[in-house]
């Protein structure tokens, strides 16, 4: 940990202002190369800002990432995130010029901010609304893409075999379908991804007390398992040309959803400690009374 202890604001921050200042320059003097340069800084500010978040969260907080300074730099992290994001669709598109200003601003506020770390309970319930929120997104978008998935074989077998449109069941164009498809293998990864470390991290904040899941618990493996498909289908998407891309990411989302559909059915009927589990039935009720007057 000693190289990461070395990592501070500056070393990030000033990548990105070099990123926005050839951003700048391009303005004048248009290059790609100028312009892979700064996705670079930005990659390599991206890199420094991960791990000092990541030193702050397991060597130095009481309640991981829980502070002010720590919240506007992880709203920082994520607004990198987005702009490499929208940066490899739109890679003409002078994005940096405007998104990388207020990433400065970000990582000023955070140099301005109280490092104090939030109160337990208070960084517990911030983080645990981040958990819920990005993960009920997540499965959302997995739903969009499985639906816009299924829509997109039923149109393209239909034109393969040159059939009409059946009346009442239009749908939309392939390449309508296609984007929808690929956006949702990328930002469902992004969502479920973002969900997972807040519940990670409030579990480590949590950790000795009564809400402590074991990392064993199945809902944890199940939930990482369908991240790392997630992960292994948006380097798919983006491994395929976009002229190849359809059929086979209509098939990614589909996988997608069965992940989904397996991780869903582990949190509701396999025993489990996140959310209480299932339900205590009428044995596991007597058994846990006879307990409890046991101890009493």
């Amino acid at each position: 940990m000693g190289i990461l202890s070395g990592i501070s604001l500056i070393c990030f921050a000033a990548s990105y202002a070099v990123a926005w200042l050839i951003e700048v320059w391009q303005l004048s003097a248009p290059s790609t190369l100028r312009r892979g340069l700064a996705l670079g800084f930005v990659l390599a500010g991206l890199v420094a800002h991960t791990l000092y978040l990541a030193y702050r969260a397991f060597e130095l907080s009481a309640s991981p990432l829980s502070s002010s300074f720590d919240w506007c730099l992880v709203a920082a992290w994520l607004l990198m995130g987005a702009y490499l994001y929208l940066a490899y669709y739109y890679p003409r598109a002078a994005l940096g010029l405007y998104v990388l200003p207020l990433e400065l601003v970000l990582v000023a506020a955070a140099a301005l901010a109280d490092r104090t770390p939030f109160e337990r309970s208070a960084a517990s319930a911030a983080w645990g609304a981040v958990h819920g929120v990005f993960l009920l997104l997540g499965t959302v978008t997995v739903m969009i893409g499985f639906v816009a998935g299924l829509m997109y074989l039923v149109q393209a077998r239909r034109l393969k075999r040159k059939l009409p449109p059946a009346e009442g069941l239009r749908l939309p164009s392939l390449e309508w379908l296609a984007k929808v498809n690929s956006r949702s293998v990328i930002l469902s990864a992004l969502l479920v991804g973002v969900g997972f470390l807040a519940g990670t991290i409030l579990n480590v904040i949590n950790r000795g007390g009564s809400a402590t899941l074991p990392w064993t618990d199945p809902v944890i493996g199940s939930s990482a398992m369908m991240l790392a498909w997630l992960a292994a289908a948006a380097l798919f998407n983006a491994a395929y040309q976009p002229a190849r891309r359809g059929r086979k990411v209509a098939y990614l989302t589909i996988v997608n959803f069965v992940f989904l559909v397996i991780a869903i059915g582990v949190l509701v009927l396999v025993n489990n400690e996140h959310g209480g589990g299932r339900a205590a039935g009428p044995a596991d009720a007597r058994t846990s009374a006879a307990d409890g007057g046991g101890r009493s």
